[in-house]
């Protein structure tokens, strides 16, 4: 009986290792957030945990895709960062594997998890305008955009840059924000007047202000952490402006993959980064707003800026739909720039 009991223990343990007890000295992650943000979790978590981190760093629409294509074959053990619309689709193809991290006791909301634990949120960011100072001074009877409704006048023309909504979550936000706020008719007649003032829609979400402050636009529309970034480490001549009408936000995912090859470190990574440690930590999370309690904000008013009741639900149910119909009617993601 004595040896049934430690046959049995050994089964269970097995099991709850995915049939291997040797610790994974690797993790592979797609990060959709900003890629020094990569980079950095990607060294402190090596360094505490002596994990080598392979990343690949893709647009959310991009990595979604990446993603559903290898469903069968899973190259990544963890998918981190961008907006959630996209993760809760993954959720219903099936790409991710759930967990119960004794980390989620840190969250702040419970808008900030997923209530089967197929996914949780890191990080929060309201969508913005970063409008270039030095084409202010040389247009002096302009202002810096306050509203959606400023962003169809004359004065920008041209001058805008936002990502595709195809390959960026940054810009699919900005599309449901719209549709939101308008409604859907309302909306897409929006969209069609404000593609017309668009210099060119670029890959990535976090470009349009990186272009904006080199001056090869007047205005980008980004997530207000980026646009901070930009302005205090970048030091690029831009200010922050938000819509008067109220924004949609970002909650930044992050999820482990079903069939991770490396499914110890998928939960350590999960359990690391769900904590007031790391998300207080600079190099990571930067101006983000953060999904844990006890950390200090760097700008707690970005999450006092007037939000709109941004719908995920409503948004990754309908994300396939509008995006298609943005490529067909408004813009192409031909020769999108980088």
């Amino acid at each position: 009986m004595k040896q049934f009991w430690l046959y049995l223990c050994c089964v269970m343990l097995l099991a709850s290792c995915g049939g291997n007890l040797t610790r994974s000295t690797e993790i592979n992650v797609l990060c959709s957030g900003h890629e020094q943000r990569c980079m950095a979790s990607a060294k402190l978590f090596g360094e505490k945990y002596g994990i080598k981190v392979n990343f690949v760093r893709m647009s959310t629409g991009e990595a979604l895709a990446r993603l559903s294509e290898r469903k069968n074959d899973p190259e990544f053990d963890v998918w981190w960062g961008g907006p959630i619309d996209s993760y809760i689709i993954a959720k219903e193809e099936g790409l991710f594997s759930a967990y119960n991290s004794p980390s989620y006791v840190n969250l702040a909301d419970e808008k900030y998890k997923d209530p089967d634990n197929f996914w949780v949120g890191t990080y929060v960011g309201p969508l913005a305008f970063c409008t270039n100072t030095d084409w202010l001074k040389a247009n002096p009877t302009v202002t810096p955009p306050q509203s959606w409704a400023d962003l169809l006048k004359p004065d920008f023309a041209g001058q805008i840059m936002i990502a595709h909504p195809a390959t960026s979550g940054t810009a699919f936000t900005f599309v449901s924000t719209i549709l939101q706020l308008r409604g859907e008719v309302e909306g897409w007649n929006y969209l069609h007047q404000f593609s017309d003032q668009v210099a060119q829609f670029t890959k990535a979400g976090t470009t349009p202000c990186e272009l904006a402050g080199k001056g090869e636009a007047a205005v980008g529309i980004i997530f207000a952490p980026a646009i901070l970034e930009n302005i205090h480490d970048r030091k690029l001549p831009l200010t922050l402006t938000f819509p008067e009408e109220g924004t949609g936000y970002e909650i930044g995912g992050l999820a482990v993959m079903a069939g991770a090859k490396h499914l110890d470190a998928a939960h350590l990574w999960v359990d690391w980064l769900i904590t007031p440690e790391v998300q207080g930590e600079y190099e990571i999370f930067g101006y983000q707003g953060v999904s844990v309690k006890g950390v200090t904000l760097r700008y707690p008013e970005l999450l006092q800026v007037k939000l709109i009741d941004y719908d995920f639900i409503w948004s990754a149910d309908h994300k396939d739909e509008f995006v298609k119909k943005f490529t067909q009617e408004i813009a192409t993601a031909d020769n999108l720039l980088k």
